[in-house]
């Protein structure tokens, strides 16, 4: 059986690596913006995934982050893998902490989602070219 490492895709496995190599900071396209590693159990297939995904610190213990798929028509695969099983794994920086994952309702959403978009423009231009609408999960840390 293949690790979660090995199955994430070619640029995952080299942000996941730079990830844990500088404590939590990263370059290219990720540059500064708040990274976490999430771990999910597969939907279908109950492996193990890791995803590298922006979060936003809402409250102490508490982070969220977007299903965004850059905007693409349908969601990403860890949004499916949290609903599914919302007990995830999260690694901030140097930590590693068990979480649970819950989908924002409408009026916490719509706070988080506009926050989001205007700290990092490139959230409202996803917005902008998918019909759906953007799940924001809030990771409450254990």
């Amino acid at each position: 059986m293949s690790s979660p490492e090995e199955r994430a895709n070619e640029s995952n496995r080299h942000v996941i690596e730079e990830f844990r190599a500088s404590r939590g900071e990263v370059g290219g396209s990720f540059a500064g913006a708040p990274l976490l590693l999430l771990h999910t159990t597969g939907a279908r297939s109950g492996e193990e995934w890791i995803t590298p995904v922006m979060y936003q610190r809402v409250s102490e213990g508490r982070v969220a982050i977007f299903a965004s798929k850059g905007g693409a028509p349908t969601h990403p695969d860890w949004y499916h893998n949290v609903v599914a099983h919302p007990e995830v794994v999260v690694e901030i920086g140097a930590q590693t902490r068990p979480a649970r994952a819950r989908i924002a309702p409408p009026e916490e959403r719509a706070v988080i989602w506009s926050r989001q978009k205007e700290d990092f423009p490139n959230f409202a231009d996803y917005e902008a070219r998918t019909d759906r609408e953007i799940p924001v999960v809030i990771l409450e840390l254990a």
